[in-house]
């Protein structure tokens, strides 16, 4: 689907300015071409490999970087276990630079459907992180949290959470 717009947009663009001057419809043209390019590359995809997630606790990590997910082919979203590496940390926290880490997706920027028709999408990527056995490292949870983490059975990380979405 995403090769198809680009190319409409390319030929939308192409007839618009097609019977302008040789340089200004050069120019348009390709200008457009480049918002079309720009616009699909704001497209919003699952959590995959290599993907930057900002860590919402206090586990003493800053942001991870996803090494894999843990179910699904294509890649994690919300609710689902990822395998990251720690990028950054705090100097004083409990998990530090460089340590492999499982985390629970809890907030995710593609948008996911709900039952009653709804949707629900984030402005960024954020994980809570766990340890083998499902439970949470940090002791509290900044920012929303999505209720359909109850259906995966993270429900420690919803009673740690402040607000539930």
């Amino acid at each position: 689907m995403a090769a198809t717009f680009a190319s409409k947009c390319s030929r939308v663009g192409r007839s618009l300015w097609g019977g302008l001057g040789n340089n200004l419809s050069g120019l348009l043209s390709a200008s457009h071409e480049t918002a079309c390019n720009h616009f699909l590359s704001q497209q919003r995809t699952f959590i995959q490999m290599r993907t930057v997630l900002k860590v919402v606790d206090n586990s003493g990590a800053k942001k991870v970087m996803c090494i894999q997910a843990l179910k699904g082919k294509k890649g994690a979203r919300l609710g689902d276990t990822i395998i990251a590496s720690v990028k950054e940390a705090y100097p004083n926290g409990k998990v530090k630079k460089g340590k492999v880490v499982y985390g629970v997706v809890v907030r995710a920027a593609m948008q996911r459907g709900r039952c009653d028709g709804s949707e629900v999408k984030f402005d960024d990527n954020a994980v809570v992180l766990v340890d083998k056995q499902g439970q949470p490292i940090g002791t509290r949870v900044f920012g929303p949290v999505p209720h359909e983490l109850r259906q995966k059975k993270h429900v420690k990380i919803l009673s740690l959470a402040g607000h539930i979405a």
